[in-house]
């Protein structure tokens, strides 16, 4: 039996890295997708492939750090499906590994306008929905960076959205609503690819990696989709407010 069978999932970040990976196992594993981002040529070709394989999803275009624009999504999947079961706020962006004396406020805003807005307004929209059946799943996409290893932003931004995660669970614990967050470890991405990573702070980027075991093997984004996957299926169903790192034990200490 396939995992999330008629299911209903909305993917914020949807059409790259560990959004387009959870997008197409969703899609594989029986749900109907709706893939979200700013580039709507690349949700169009991920949408392409879900249903090359067999599936059926809808594409959203964009920007989860607008509050309108949120709303648009969720509204958007309700006029098409009626319902959301599963809500995966993977959307982001990295930072740079800005260390705070170096991070000006609009950098600042802007990484958490996106990392960490954009999961209260998506999940503040589509649980209006679920409150009324009483079910639903929210997944956050949260990142070891949550431990400060990573710029002041991002680490902040991130930290937030374990905090979101604990505090969504706890007020909906008494229903079938429940509310988890994958942590990734190190992953490869656009995000973080080598000429990604060139633009990148490297002093602080070197400081955090020496709290990093770089040693072990990285995970990669189809680790990640398993691990959100869990999740969002009935397999975690009395699992609710957990952070999950999926990182080969990175930030063991």
């Amino acid at each position: 039996m396939k995992r999330l069978e008629d299911k209903i999932a909305i993917v914020t970040g949807g059409n790259s890295g560990i959004g387009k990976a959870t997008a197409l196992l969703f899609a594989q594993e029986g749900a109907k997708v709706v893939i979200c981002g700013r580039r709507d040529g690349e949700n169009k070709k991920v949408l392409e492939e879900v249903e090359a394989a067999g599936g059926e999803g809808i594409t959203v275009q964009s920007d989860v750090s607008k509050m309108e624009d949120c709303r648009k999504i969720v509204d958007a999947t309700i006029d098409k499906y009626g319902r959301i079961d599963v809500l995966v706020n993977n959307a982001g962006i990295a930072d740079k590994h800005m260390p705070i004396d170096l991070c000006t406020e609009d950098w600042y805003d802007t990484v958490c306008k996106i990392d960490q807005y954009s999961v209260y307004y998506m999940s503040k929209y589509a649980l209006e929905h679920m409150v009324k059946v009483k079910e639903g799943s929210i997944v956050n996409v949260s990142s070891i960076g949550s431990q400060g290893l990573a710029g002041i932003s991002y680490s902040a931004a991130k930290a937030a959205v374990n905090s979101m995660t604990k505090n969504i669970a706890l007020q909906f614990s008494p229903t079938g609503i429940r509310c988890n967050a994958v942590g990734p470890g190190p992953t490869p991405t656009p995000l973080n690819a080598p000429e990604a990573f060139a633009t990148f702070n490297q002093e602080f980027a070197a400081a955090c990696a020496k709290h990093i075991d770089l040693s072990v093997p990285e995970a990669d984004v189809y680790d990640q989709a398993e691990a959100i996957l869990y999740f969002a299926s009935d397999a975690s169903k009395a699992v609710t407010g957990q952070i999950l790192y999926v990182d080969h034990g990175t930030t063991l200490y």
